[in-house]
């Protein structure tokens, strides 16, 4: 499989989770992008079309903490970011939405380090 049928495969399965997972104003969407070195993740709010919290590993808070560690601790680390900043807005329950990817490694570890800040989904 070539990079562009992997791209493509992934945007096929990320129209069918988007079909089923939709964000409301009560319970926002939690989107999560994965590319070859950095994670990304972001809460939104659908009915509206706004990014209401969003965070990655770009960002020097965790690029101060990730120094030196491997990707699936970098994901944790921007998990429990993106979940401490969506609390801190009055945000404590979304829907998961995978973007596609499986539920393993690196979306896994962002996953449930949201859940242990206290993310609800």
């Amino acid at each position: 499989m070539g990079k562009n049928e992997v791209r493509i495969a992934r945007y096929r399965r990320h129209t069918r989770v988007r079909a089923k997972v939709v964000g409301t104003n009560s319970r926002p969407r939690l989107c999560v992008f994965r590319s070859l070195n950095h994670i990304y993740a972001q809460i939104v709010d659908d009915s509206q079309g706004h990014t209401l919290v969003a965070a990655s590993t770009l960002e020097p808070e965790v690029r101060d903490k990730a120094d030196g560690k491997v990707k699936v601790a970098k994901a944790e680390l921007v998990g429990s970011l993106v979940a401490e900043r969506a609390l801190g807005k009055g945000i404590n329950q979304v829907v998961f939405d995978r973007g596609g990817y499986k539920y393993h490694g690196r979306v896994k570890a962002l996953a449930e380090s949201a859940r242990q800040v206290g993310l609800k989904f």
